[in-house]
């Protein structure tokens, strides 16, 4: 029974970075094998335990099998049989089919290493089209390895996966999953780059794919395309290391720009709430988490007020924060501020432009939790108020707090 380091922590290895998750395959092993020498079973589909004391994932090495459709569609055999070579063959990517041994000499026989080298995402072999979700990995790949470009070939074989209705097996939790992490990469732009090549973008997100070509006005658009601008905006919200949930406001808040009436461009009046309306119908579809969901809610409805905000008077900015939930929720405030810097910054010419906008409301927000609520509603109960009546003493207060603070 051998064991090898394999996928990304030998790819990252050679690429020089540092922290990757620790994968092994063991080649001539079983499963009792395993089990006999302390390691604790994980796998649900096929053999895969944690050691014992690391708690490093080690799998039996496997070949698999395509028997239907989508990412389950696999019959997977683990057998002490199965070499080193054939377990690499399944894997996605030529730069994740490469191991390494005891000594450290790295087995490579798919040419990762050459890959690596000339910075290309090429798939192993033709099986990398038995399973759509390698589409979204390699997409991330791309957004994570941001200079590297796709093979020609590999993105022929994706276009044709989308063709022959691939795509549309994906489960909306792995489209998620996958979506999410790519977010979180680089440059999150080069994953909608990808999908968008090889026509994926339409099948699973076609309200965000239908953004290219949309035209915005020049003056404050000086990129124009609607399309362009969101890759911007979503990489500047990599740029300025922005949570999952701000990254993904970012993605869709101006998705109903693609819904403008021809007649109405380049101006697209009343896009927020368009776009507030087609995000509830993504987040349904891929059942995207409850934080994302919300934030990315109101940056949709209120990104437009939060740009104007200068302009507001005292009383509408009240108004603005308690549409924000601002009162309960400060820092998510501070997310809803981010994404909109975001927005701003994510046009040609504008990527270092300042933000006052922020600056202005959090103060707002600052002044307003300096009143004392409790003080201004036992006031208000003393004069015989009850119920909204209170709420609006409160709301007075606080405006009065932003009039005295200038706001």
């Amino acid at each position: 029974m051998k064991t090898y380091l394999v996928g990304g922590a030998v790819r990252d290895r050679l690429l020089g970075i540092s922290g990757s998750d620790r994968d092994w395959v063991v080649v001539g092993g079983t499963p009792q094998a395993l089990l006999d020498q302390g390691y604790i079973p994980v796998g649900k589909d096929f053999p895969v335990f944690l050691h014992p004391h690391t708690k490093d994932e080690y799998a039996l090495a496997r070949t698999e099998r395509k028997s239907g459709h989508g990412y389950h569609g696999f019959a997977v055999h683990a057998a002490p049989e199965v070499t080193l070579e054939e377990d690499l063959a399944r894997r996605d990517l030529t730069i994740n089919a490469m191991a390494q041994d005891d000594s450290g000499h790295i087995i490579d026989p798919y040419g990762g290493q050459h890959d690596l080298r000339n910075r290309v995402l090429h798939h192993v072999s033709p099986a990398f089209a038995e399973d759509p979700v390698r589409i979204l990995r390699l997409a991330r790949f791309a957004a994570r390895f941001h200079d590297f470009t796709v093979a020609d070939d590999t993105l022929a074989l994706m276009r044709q996966m989308v063709t022959d209705g691939e795509a549309d097996h994906l489960v909306a939790e792995r489209v998620w999953q996958e979506l999410a992490r790519g977010l979180m990469e680089a440059r999150p732009s080069r994953m909608f780059d990808v999908l968008r090549d090889c026509g994926a973008l339409a099948r699973l997100l076609p309200e965000l794919d239908r953004l290219w070509g949309v035209p915005q006005r020049a003056e404050y658009h000086p990129e124009i395309d609607t399309g362009v601008h969101m890759m911007m905006v979503l990489d500047m919200s990599a740029h300025l290391n922005a949570p999952l949930t701000v990254r993904y406001a970012c993605l869709g808040h101006d998705l109903g720009k693609g819904t403008t009436p021809a007649d109405e461009l380049p101006r697209h009046i009343g896009h927020e709430g368009r776009s507030a309306q087609l995000l509830k119908k993504v987040n349904e579809r891929l059942r995207v988490p409850t934080d994302c969901r919300e934030l990315a809610d109101v940056v949709a409805r209120e990104h437009g007020n939060i740009h104007r905000s200068e302009s507001l008077n005292a009383a509408a900015v009240l108004r603005l924060l308690a549409r924000c939930d601002a009162f309960r929720k400060p820092q998510r405030l501070h997310d809803i501020l981010l994404a909109c810097e975001c927005d701003a910054r994510g046009r040609l010419g504008f990527e270092l432009a300042p933000y006052p906008q922020a600056d202005r409301l959090k103060r707002a927000l600052a002044m307003t939790q300096a009143v004392d609520t409790a003080a201004v509603s036992a006031e208000a109960l003393s004069r015989g108020l009850h119920g909204e009546a209170i709420g609006r003493a409160i709301d007075q207060a606080r405006e009065a707090a932003l009039v005295n603070g200038e706001i």
